[in-house]
Parts: structure tokens; sequence; C-alpha cells
């Protein structure tokens, strides 16, 4: 058995260098890779093309990668609720690619199984499918969608073990599961990592073939980005 353990996300992240391009799990705050991305500030590293469904808040996430304009490019479901994101990208300073969400869930599923591309029905007839291959199935029109290719694939994940075996908690199985063996080198921070034998085989969600680089990681705060309740009667 292979050995994917770590001891930190410093030797989590080797080979992390400028101008890499990243992808990050999570959707909103749920489930991001908080260590993994502490740690690319702390580096400072620059000229990044992020691949996320969105970019955090404007102090968490991936906005404390653009606080410091780490990022190039962003490749993306929505702005969500990050003001210095809508701020970068309307004043130009950053590059986006909005992606319709199914089509980045898929773009991501396409390149961990070993596509080159998907046809998907989503954006024909609109900017999304300006300059692309189209094609007519059954009498229906789709969009030729290439596969992403990333450097790195940071994943955040409830429990794990020393194989890279992962088990994801609620809704922070998200994007995680999908950007998992996406990228040349996948890297997973995890809650609570465990030797080998450990998880129950029947309640892994992605096995260790799909992760390079596994730890523990520390301190995850876990934000809420917008806390709703419903008002007492």
């Amino acid at each position: 058995m292979i050995n994917k353990k770590v001891a930190n996300v410093t030797d989590a992240l080797e080979g992390v260098a400028d101008n890499m391009t990243f992808m990050f799990g999570g959707f909103g705050l749920s489930g991001i890779p908080e260590n993994a991305i502490a740690e690319l500030v702390k580096r400072n590293i620059k000229g990044l093309t992020c691949i996320s469904n969105n970019a955090g808040v404007d102090d968490f996430g991936l906005g404390l990668l653009l606080q410091q304009k780490q990022v190039k490019k962003m490749i993306s479901s929505y702005v969500g609720e990050n003001d210095e994101f809508e701020r970068q990208m309307l004043s130009g300073e950053l590059d986006v690619e909005l992606i319709p969400q199914g089509t980045l869930a898929e773009r991501c599923r396409a390149a961990q199984a070993g596509f080159p591309a998907i046809y998907t029905p989503a954006g024909f007839g609109t900017e999304v499918a300006d300059g692309k291959e189209t094609r007519e199935f059954d009498g229906k029109m789709y969009v030729l969608e290439h596969a992403f290719k990333a450097d790195f694939a940071f994943i955040k994940a409830w429990k794990g073990d020393a194989a890279g075996n992962l088990i994801f908690k609620g809704t922070a199985r998200n994007f995680n599961p999908n950007m998992c063996g996406a990228a040349k080198v996948t890297v997973a921070e995890v809650e609570e990592l465990l030797p080998v034998g450990e998880l129950d085989p029947n309640q892994i969600h992605i096995p260790g073939i799909f992760v390079q680089r596994i730890f523990e990681g520390a301190h995850f705060e876990k934000r809420i980005e917008q806390r709703t309740v419903r008002q007492r009667n």
C-alpha cells in the first residue's frame, strides 16, 4: 500500500509555483481547503489561474488570494458574495471566465476520467458558445467543452487514511469529489487522518488512487457564508 501521508501543509504544497493553474474544492465556504489556501497566501504565489465554483468572501477562502492580487484569472460559476472579486472583474484587473455550474463540474469530471472534452447543451445560443464547436445530437444542439488542465487540485475532506481514501461530510461533498484526480497532483486536507484499514470501505467516497498527498489539517474555521434562521413563533 502506497503511503500518501505528508507531515503538514508545507510538505503537501511542495512544487507549487507562480503562474500555475489550481483547482479548489468547495461551494461558497463549505468544504474549502482552508489550510492550503492559507499556505498559498503565506508563500505569496503569484499569477494564479484558479478553478473554483466561486471565490469565497472578501476576507476568507479564495478572497484572501484576491486581496493580495495573487490571482490572474478566475474560472468559476458566479461572483458570489465577494465584493473584491466583483471590483477586480469590473475594473479589468482580473480575467474572469464564467461557466455554467454543471459545465464546470463536468469539465472537472472529464479531466478526472481522462476524457479530453464533453458535449453539453448548456450555453448553446449564448455568449458561452462563442467561438466553440457545436454539434447536433438527436435534434438538439450541444457545445463542445474541453476538460480542465490543472497543476494542483486542493481538496477538503472529513476523514481520510494514509492511502488517500476520502470520506466527505454533508454539503462539503460538492465540487471536491469531481476535482480529485483532475489535476497533475491532488492534495487532500482532512479533519481526521487514520491508518489504512480504519475507514469502512462502504463509506469511502473517493479511493486513494485519485489522491497523491494527504495531511491532517489544523484550525478549520468553517465559516457560514450567510446564516439564515427561522423566526421563533
